[in-house]
């Protein structure tokens, strides 16, 4: 239906109306269901409709709804963050909590800022980050992220202490015979050559999402670039923020993706799948260094949002990571990513326009392309990934076709991130719908 008074993303969208859910699936108000491919955005990870993370919702909401972070804590909120702690890589103390990933990564700014007064660096004002890249919709999160389209009306608010570098992006941009090792080098080459252009005493942060989700499609990094970007970021100074909003929490097989980089980073942002879409709730993981210079200054983080903290979100969360921190849960994700990787492999290996097929656990993209051969994008104006949306939700499957792939504006490709909890006929499934929703898109 067209909205008549809410505000939607595009006011030329005419949607169906969910009405409910049925594990991985969406149920709309005529009762047709929508297999749900990509969790929404990378956050339904335990699909929608489970009996436990409910019943935790209605329990707290049934004691305690709110209660402001100024004056009190509560329950769900210390017993997450003690968990989060606990399954935290190294060094990792406190969590911050936000109500989304935006949030998270806004305070990861704000807070890398504060850090450096408390301890006497105040020349600490800028921050890099890597071209198409995502880190939010907020002013300061979206000035961070290199994403050109989302970034360009918005270009006289953007700040000017945020600054790129090249992506991680092996398929597109390693150079002919260029080793895996050769091109970590060329990149941790441009980070220094960035970071002695500003100043190394000036840099306060490098910014990355481990694995690049909506703006690239699920590009996992070369073997060894994080730990050349961690040795880089310690060897001036500057503290190493990983964005793991998107493939976090599971994801990509292990609770965080950066335990597959082997790298512990100062702060960890994660959302969506930590609430699994039953509550808004992100957070903000931070090392014990940064807590210990805050508490031994001013004793006070100049930040805050209303919803923080909120018991309700929190109590969810806390049932959310229950289950997806499980070692069974976890095998699920890699072994059905495995299988879907594989399927995907075996459908559209060859096909002439799937250039790549990329990703890690149920974290998967596959980039279009005009022409294999010389990895041409087809023309922004074909919209094709609009027309992929648009075909799938047809043929009953949800899934996650984003443009601007290469730059910004050129490229199309396709995210697939299911619930953890799918099995070997969902994977058919997914693999099957794709392709006829692909093959209606093209055709158009």
């Amino acid at each position: 239906m067209k909205s008549r008074y809410v505000f939607p993303r595009h006011t030329k969208a005419d949607l169906p109306i969910a009405v409910g859910g049925d594990g991985c699936y969406l149920i709309d108000a005529e009762g047709k269901r929508y297999l749900d491919a990509c969790g929404g955005a990378a956050v339904s990870c335990l699909g929608h409709s489970d009996p436990d993370v409910v019943a935790a919702i209605q329990k707290q909401v049934g004691e305690m709804a709110y209660a402001h972070t100024a004056f009190f804590t509560s329950g769900p909120t210390e017993a997450l963050a003690e968990k989060l702690v606990s399954l935290a890589p190294e060094g990792i103390e406190r969590i911050y909590f936000v109500s989304g990933g935006s949030e998270a990564m806004e305070a990861a700014i704000k807070l890398a800022r504060q850090y450096f007064l408390e301890i006497g660096e105040p020349e600490r004002k800028h921050v890099i980050a890597r071209w198409q890249s995502y880190h939010g919709n907020t002013i300061g999160a979206l000035s961070a992220g290199g994403n050109r389209w989302r970034r360009e009306q918005f270009s006289p608010f953007m700040v000017e202490a945020m600054h790129h570098v090249s992506p991680c992006r092996a398929w597109r941009d390693k150079h002919e015979g260029e080793s895996d090792e050769a091109y970590g080098d060329r990149l941790a080459a441009e980070l220094e050559v960035k970071i002695l252009e500003l100043g190394p005493e000036t840099v306060a942060a490098f910014l990355a999402e481990p694995v690049v989700g909506a703006t690239m499609g699920a590009v996992p990094p070369v073997a060894g670039y994080f730990k050349k970007i961690k040795n880089m970021c310690d060897r001036y100074g500057i503290l190493l923020v990983l964005d793991e909003v998107m493939c976090g929490m599971g994801r990509t097989g292990t609770l965080f993706a950066c335990e597959q980089d082997d790298v512990v980073p100062d702060m960890i942002a994660i959302a969506k799948g930590l609430g699994a879409g039953y509550q808004p709730i992100g957070a903000l993981m931070v090392s014990g260094k940064i807590y210990d210079a805050i508490e031994a200054g001013t004793g006070f983080f100049q930040h805050g949002h209303t919803y923080l903290g909120h018991s309700v979100a929190t109590a969810g969360a806390l049932a959310v990571l229950d289950k997806i921190s499980s070692p069974g849960m976890l095998a699920n994700v890699r072994k059905m990513g495995a299988l879907l990787m594989d399927r995907l492999q075996h459908t559209f290996g060859q096909h002439p326009n799937v250039g790549d097929i990329r990703g890690r656990g149920l974290f998967i993209g596959m980039e279009f392309v005009a022409d294999c051969a010389s990895k041409s994008a087809f023309a922004p104006e074909k919209k094709l990934a609009a027309k992929l949306k648009a075909a799938g939700m047809v043929n009953g499957l949800m899934c996650y076709p984003m443009s601007g792939t290469v730059d910004g504006e050129h490229g199309d490709h396709l995210l697939l991130a299911p619930p953890f909890i799918i099995d070997e006929t969902h994977v058919e499934e997914i693999v099957s719908k794709l392709e006829k929703s692909l093959a209606t898109a093209l055709a158009q």
